[in-house]
């Protein structure tokens, strides 16, 4: 179960599928409750906070034309190099 805007997308690195941990709480996404995320996530109007793949908070840099997001594990993810950003 994905949520926001990031439900279709298929991306190498932290955001990979399939994704264990909620990209904007952490949280395992199995107990995860879908009022948890924050409305302005699900909007797709706030960059992931943190790794699909091991729940660790990730470092995000935010630019006037995207983000990127990078985990000490799994790698970098830049907005302005996903299928569907606007």
């Amino acid at each position: 179960m994905t949520t926001g805007f990031m439900a279709d997308v298929i991306v190498p690195g932290p955001l990979a599928e399939p994704m264990k941990f909620g990209v904007y709480t952490g949280i395992e996404l199995e107990v995860q409750d879908a009022a948890a995320v924050p409305r302005t996530a699900q909007l797709g109007l706030e960059p992931p906070r943190y790794c699909g793949q091991c729940g660790r908070r990730m470092v995000v840099q935010v630019r006037p034309d995207g983000w990127r997001a990078r985990c000490s594990r799994h790698g970098e993810v830049d907005s302005t190099e996903l299928p569907d950003y606007r």
